[in-house]
């Protein structure tokens, strides 16, 4: 299969998910705030959601992937287990004794058991109850209910950790402690997964060894014709921006120019498609109170490696996207409704909006105002559920992670 991803709006084709599971039983209202929720969802109402929002993107004509189905293969592969399993159970962490019995536990699961406890983690009492009584430091110093391996609940949003750009696949160092153990799973199913391996695409980005130079995936879009958008933000620091920006420029054979847009650093705007999103090729739906943002030009630099950056005022925001997408001007669609209607609808993702194909999107129902407007403006709306899934602070572009869509 050829992997592409060259617009925000082409006919979605594949698309990988994670259904939400044992993981979002682990959240309470002590540990939210260091798992990057704010509030609690009801697992089994939120998998049901989950599945109307996959079964809508499966009539459309996307393939559904699922990152957990996808970790559990590619962990029948010694060498990718080895990888996950050296990269996951790490001796800075749990101490050299705590993390040799996690580490013997690990390796007497099956594929599909270790890739559940990747994901929903496993507490002390769970695993000394596997093990029996084991002495360790770290042991010692924790609770019976302390998560020893900490669940991925923020793995629903698939499209932070990897983002597809043009032909290749950025993936992601992630700001947050509470996530960089995504990329290991993704890692490991983009070099060694059937599906994956031996296909020829190009890798934007070095993962965990990028460090501090942090890029998510919901402040990357692919607004095309050579151009991508980034947000510069909560989570996305200027100096992956402009990593991810060189490494395209240079390496990609479509890319030309690189726009960043310096957002405010705040968690209410965590990220670039909270606040604005495309619905075609020139359109974008966007927060009505995100106000116009100062931006950064990149361009290829005349010697290999270097690159040109110029800086824009907020008031030439759209003028600058508008250049980068090689059109006179590009269409801007915001909501006409009240301040508090609309705090409340960003809150809500009502800006966080999937094109399935251009002028047709997946949104969240609850966001009627903003779901109307887009209707009266000639935009298809496919209205899906969000009343438990909205609780994670992610709409349906978060949840999605697009590997191929339709040239425009």
């Amino acid at each position: 299969m050829t992997y592409h991803v060259g617009s925000e709006v082409g006919g979605l084709r594949q698309v990988i998910l994670h259904r939400p599971g044992g993981e979002m039983d682990r959240l309470t209202p002590t540990n939210t705030d260091e798992l990057l929720f704010d509030d609690l969802l009801w697992t089994e109402q939120a998998q049901r959601e989950h599945d109307v929002f996959a079964d809508a993107l499966r009539a459309e004509g996307a393939e559904v992937l699922y990152i957990q189905d996808l970790l559990a293969e590619v962990l029948e592969i010694p060498e990718a287990r080895e990888y996950v399993s050296t990269e996951t159970f790490d001796e800075r962490w749990y101490g050299v004794s705590g993390n040799r019995y996690m580490r013997e536990y690990a390796d007497t699961l099956s594929p599909a058991e270790l890739a559940e406890h990747l994901i929903v983690g496993i507490t002390k009492d769970e695993l000394l109850e596997r093990i029996g009584d084991s002495p360790s430091a770290y042991f010692a110093s924790v609770s019976g209910d302390f998560m020893l391996l900490r669940c991925l609940p923020n793995h629903l949003f698939t499209r932070d950790t990897t983002c597809w750009v043009y032909e290749g696949v950025s993936i992601n160092s992630m700001q947050k402690t509470a996530r960089q153990r995504e990329t290991v799973n993704f890692e490991a199913v983009y070099r060694w997964h059937p599906r994956f391996a031996g296909e020829d695409f190009a890798r934007w980005s070095g993962g965990l060894a990028d460090g501090p130079a942090t890029i998510e995936g919901g402040d990357v879009e692919v607004i095309g014709n050579g151009a991508v958008l980034v947000g510069i933000s909560e989570r996305t620091r200027a100096s992956g921006f402009e990593r991810l920006a060189r490494a395209l420029l240079w390496n990609s054979e479509d890319v030309h120019t690189v726009v960043g847009l310096v957002m405010k650093q705040e968690r209410a705007q965590m990220h670039l498609d909270t606040v604005m999103t495309m619905v075609n090729e020139d359109t974008f739906l966007k927060y009505k109170h995100l106000g116009m943002l100062p931006s950064v030009t990149v361009t290829r630099g005349a010697k290999r490696g270097e690159i040109d950056v110029s800086q824009a005022a907020g008031e030439d925001m759209h003028r600058v996207i508008a250049r980068a997408l090689g059109v006179p001007e590009i269409r801007v669609l915001t909501p006409p409704e009240s301040n508090f209607s609309a705090e409340r609808g960003q809150w809500n993702d009502a800006c966080n909006v999937l094109a399935l194909r251009p002028n047709v999107v997946v949104a969240y129902d609850r966001n009627t105002v903003a779901n109307a407007y887009l209707e009266s403006e000639g935009v298809r709306v496919i209205a899906v559920p969000g009343a438990e899934l909205g609780r994670g602070r992610g709409g349906p572009r978060c949840m999605s992670c697009p590997t191929h869509r339709d040239a425009l």
